[in-house]
Formats: C-alpha cells, sequence, structure tokens
C-alpha cells in the first residue's frame, strides 16, 4: 500500500524559503552588530518614562520581532526614546533597516506568490537561533511578528536641537464600500438578529449607487517633532514621524537634544479639533460595520 506523503512546499518555495532564512540571518547579524557597538559606547540616551536605563534596553527593543501568546497581530510594542548616535552607531542603524527592508520584500514577495508557506517560515525562522527560541519558549511568547520584525529605526539625517513628543489619539482609517458590499457584510452576521434586519432595511433605503465609509478607529500612537539645529538644504526647519521605535539622531558633543516629557497615556478625549470640512456624518449609519454616509 503506498504511503502519502506529506504536502511539501514547491522547488521555488522552498528556494525562497532558504533566501528568507538567509536575510532572516543577516537581519539578526545586524541588530546584534548595532547593538553591540551601542552597549560598548553607551551613548547618551533617553527612554520614555525611564528614570533608569538597563544597560541592555536597546537590544530588548530592537530583538523583540515575536508575537506574545494571544496577542492581537495588528498590535505592536512600542520602544520610545532617543539616541545620540555617532557615526559609527548611525551607520550600523542604517544597515538593520536595509536588511529590515530586504526581509520585508522577500516576505512580502512569499506572500503573493506562495501564501500556504508563509505560516511555516514565521515558526521556522527562531529555530535557526537556538538562543532565540529558547528564550522565545521560556518567556511564553510564539511566532515571529511580521510588523515588528520590519519596521524601520527612524534616524535624523541632520543634528536636532530638540524633540517634542505628543500623543495623537484620533487617527482613523477609512475604507469606501458601496451599498452592495454592505449588504453581503451585514448578511453574513446574524440576520435573524433583530438590530441587523433593521440596519438592512436603512440600507435598502438609499440609493444603490452610494459610496459609503467603514471607520477603523487606530490605536493612540505618539508623535514625535524632531526640530533641526539649522534648516536642511530644502528649507525644512523639522520632521515629524511616529515613534514607535527609538529614534537615532546625530550626537551633538554626546549630549542629547531637550526633549519634553509627555503622559505617560494617551488622553481619553481627541486630541485635535474636527476638521470643518469632515466628509462623513457625525451619525454611525450601521453600527455593527462601523459604517457611516458621506454627508
Amino acid at each position: 500500500m503506498a504511503t502519502t506523503m506529506p504536502d511539501q512546499p514547491s522547488p521555488s518555495a522552498y528556494h525562497l524559503l532558504l533566501q528568507l532564512e538567509q536575510q532572516f540571518d543577516t537581519l539578526i547579524d545586524m541588530i546584534e552588530t548595532a547593538v553591540s557597538l551601542f552597549e560598548r559606547q553607551q551613548p547618551a540616551s533617553w527612554v520614555f518614562h525611564q528614570a533608569t536605563l538597563s544597560r541592555h534596553w536597546l537590544r530588548e527593543a530592537l530583538f523583540d520581532m515575536w508575537h506574545e501568546q494571544d496577542q492581537d497581530g495588528r498590535e505592536t510594542r512600542n520602544y520610545i526614546a532617543i539616541v545620540a548616535a555617532n557615526d559609527e552607531l548611525l551607520t550600523a542603524v542604517d544597515a538593520v533597516n536595509q536588511a529590515k527592508k530586504s526581509f520585508a520584500e522577500l516576505l512580502q514577495h512569499i506572500k503573493q506568490a506562495f501564501p500556504q508557506t508563509l505560516s511555516d517560515a514565521k515558526s521556522r525562522l527562531p529555530q535557526r537561533h537556538p538562543y532565540v527560541d529558547e528564550a522565545l519558549r521560556r518567556n511564553g511568547l510564539a511566532r515571529l511578528h511580521l510588523k515588528q520584525s520590519w519596521r524601520q529605526l527612524p534616524i535624523a539625517q541632520a543634528p536636532v536641537s530638540r524633540v517634542r513628543f505628543a500623543w495623537y489619539s484620533s487617527g482613523r482609517s477609512i475604507k469606501r464600500l458601496t451599498v452592495q458590499e454592505a449588504e453581503q457584510k451585514l448578511l453574513k452576521l446574524d440576520t435573524d438578529a433583530p438590530h441587523i434586519r433593521i440596519q438592512l432595511r436603512k440600507l435598502a433605503g438609499i440609493p444603490s449607487g452610494e459610496v459609503l465609509a467603514q471607520v477603523q478607529t487606530q490605536a493612540p500612537l505618539m508623535r514625535a517633532n524632531l526640530f533641526f539645529t539649522e534648516p536642511l538644504d530644502d528649507g525644512h526647519t523639522r520632521r515629524a514621524l511616529n515613534a514607535a521605535m527609538p529614534i537615532f539622531v546625530p550626537d551633538n558633543n554626546q549630549r542629547l537634544p531637550h526633549i519634553n516629557v509627555p503622559a505617560l497615556q494617551p488622553p481619553t478625549t481627541r486630541t485635535r479639533a474636527r476638521r470643518r470640512d469632515e466628509k462623513l456624518e457625525p451619525d454611525v449609519f450601521l453600527p455593527s460595520l462601523r459604517v457611516y454616509r458621506y454627508r
């Protein structure tokens, strides 16, 4: 009786997985080079609401690329910090970013060409580094967190005199939906429930060609405004960016720029005034889908 062989990746998929493993090895090596250099140099650093810094805080931040048990895949852990880096350290951090970019591009290619192999890859990669795999198991961590693995480390392109942090808590993503798409989404819910039937009737009462908006509120995030010591060649005097990862700025005689200390927690209410030209109606049209009508 013939035995059934388990599904194996195709030769092309196998080749890409080998490439991915090599890219992952390179990424780990580049991070190790950068954090080892940081730990030898111990440059001036500031970490959000930490009065005393661990010698290895940057290592913990840069090697945090793993899902915790039961973690929502859309969530990422943030490491808000400023490092005054010399040219050698800036070069090492830039090499980390290049490795992250190459790793992300290859992951996207595999996701598009061989999506069934991606899940296996996320579990296999840590096993290539026994100390990583052991730490993951010991700390209750699971698979590779793609977003945390490829997110870039911000590098200021010129000396910075001050950094202003502020919570941004009014972000949202808007996806346009047709009436037909909204109807299909409602029909996938419990159509016997009264509130779903009410929403289906409301949907039937508007023009079939109307475009709707499905709104997803985004988690609060920390933003940083970097004010350059001198205007850049293009005339810009500052740069705004999300501060999810440590920001590396050129050192100024081993001194940090002036940094404000934002609140530990984001505000519970909207931090920015509503735009007068906001295009969505204030009241939700289909609550079960977070769908609004345009004005």
